[in-house]
Formats: structure tokens, C-alpha cells, sequence
């Protein structure tokens, strides 16, 4: 359990070593991690962490990664699974394109500005669309697959796009829209193969992204 796990990862002092192999998605990976593994390596200097950012749902089972942060709750009964909080989403523009273009005000709105989302069609994609249908793939006015790409515009000025509100906030010169109208929340979830409970590396770093997590959907 996610309990045990905790026990086993304080009950280690400076002698955790060895390698861990973490998977999350490009956001998560590139904008959330960095600093929560880096209060991680000053505890813990003999320990390396591996990195695979993938937005796809790795099989744990075939151990693919030893520890996958993964925002839909794992299926497999062999994981070790902790539901760490929400990711709110929202709307933003960086404040350049809103003064150039006018802010929405409603969502009908939308579909004068330059909208910012992905190219190919997932499920989870077509279950959004339903929710939010000015995002239908031809609306959009910039299309890739990759999270960071979509970030990158948005920052840039391009348009109308998703970002994490967490994100948001640390940026003052993006600007959300339409909070009351778009703010669907990811369930965040940390997974490990049963099998490495014991393994002091993989608790450790566990712990780490638990705390870690909590703190930066909490805001702090």
C-alpha cells in the first residue's frame, strides 16, 4: 500500500542509491518535476533518475518504468496506485494577443480567435471535444501532439489555448478566459509494479512525487 511505501521510504537515510525510472507526460515531465526531483537528488545524491516523457499509458506490468505519474487511474490489480489530487485546466492567452484580438467573453466567442489544441483525435481528446465543442479539430487555428509545442504557442502570443491553472498562475503575462466556462480537473495518480514496495530507490522517489504533486496542485 501507498502507507507502506511511505514506512519503507522514512525509515532510509543517506544510503538510498541506484536508479529509478520515472514516465509522465510532456507537461508533467518538462514543467512540474524538475524541481521535485531536484529536492529529491539533494537528499538523495547517489540516486539517478531516468525520465521518459510519453502520454501514452506504459505498462507498468511489462516494466516499461518503474513509476508512472499518469492522469486516469491505472487498471492493473498489480499496482501499487495513489490518487494525489486534481489538475484544474483552464483557458489562457498571453496578455499580447488579448490586447491585438479582445478577450472572449463567451464561449461563443471562441470561435473568432485563434485556437490553440492537438491534431490527432484521442478518446480522451473526442471526450473533451463533447464537453467544449469549439475545440472540434477544424476550428483550431494551430494543431500539434505535443504538449509542450501547444505551451510554446500559447506563450508566444498565438492564440487561445489549455494550460494548467497552476501553470497559469506562475506566468503573469498569461491571462485565463472564460474560468467559470472551462475548468475540467485531471485526476493525478502515481503508480508502481507491486513488486518494488520494497525497493528503498522506488519508495523514496514515490514519497518524493507524492508530497511533490500535492504541493503543486495545492499551490504551494
Amino acid at each position: 500500500t501507498a502507507a507502506a511505501l511511505r514506512r519503507v521510504a522514512s525509515s532510509q537515510g543517506d544510503g538510498v542509491r541506484g536508479t529509478v525510472r520515472l514516465t509522465a507526460s510532456e507537461v508533467v515531465g518538462v514543467e512540474v518535476l524538475p524541481p521535485i526531483l531536484t529536492a529529491l537528488r539533494r537528499q538523495h545524491p547517489a540516486l539517478v533518475v531516468e525520465l521518459v516523457l510519453s502520454n501514452q499509458v506504459d505498462d507498468l506490468l511489462r516494466r516499461e518504468a518503474d513509476i508512472a505519474v499518469r492522469m486516469v487511474r491505472p487498471a492493473q490489480d498489480a499496482l501499487v496506485a495513489r490518487r494525489v489530487g486534481g489538475i484544474e485546466l483552464g483557458l489562457y492567452a498571453h496578455q499580447r494577443y488579448l490586447a491585438d484580438h479582445g478577450t472572449p467573453r463567451t464561449v461563443a466567442q471562441l470561435r473568432r480567435h485563434a485556437l490553440i489544441g492537438y491534431d490527432t483525435e484521442t478518446a480522451f481528446i473526442r471526450q473533451m471535444q463533447k464537453r467544449y465543442p469549439a475545440f472540434t479539430r477544424g476550428a483550431l487555428a494551430f494543431r500539434a501532439d505535443s504538449d509542450l509545442a501547444n505551451l510554446a504557442a500559447l506563450r508566444a502570443g498565438y492564440g487561445v489555448g489549455i494550460c494548467h491553472v497552476a501553470l497559469g498562475r506562475r506566468d503573469p503575462s498569461l491571462v485565463r478566459v472564460l474560468a467559470k466556462e472551462f475548468a475540467p480537473v485531471l485526476d493525478t495518480w502515481i503508480a508502481m509494479h507491486e513488486d518494488l514496495r520494497e525497493s528503498t530507490r522506488c519508495a523514496v522517489t514515490y514519497a518524493a512525487l507524492v508530497a511533490g504533486l500535492k504541493g503543486y496542485i495545492a499551490g504551494t
